[in-house]
């Protein structure tokens, strides 16, 4: 009994960091698409 919950509070502990990264990631995706779209902006202009 004590593996079962040994090994569920590590795959909840990887799981939760694993969403930390995928936001990170997403965060700088995000703010990488931002600046291409100001210097396209600018460009323009």
């Amino acid at each position: 009994m004590k593996k079962i919950i040994t090994l569920t509070l590590v795959a909840a502990a990887l799981a939760v960091s694993a969403c930390n990264t995928i936001s990170g990631v997403g965060r700088d995706v995000s703010a990488a698409g931002d600046a291409v779209a100001a210097g396209a902006e600018e460009a323009k202009n």
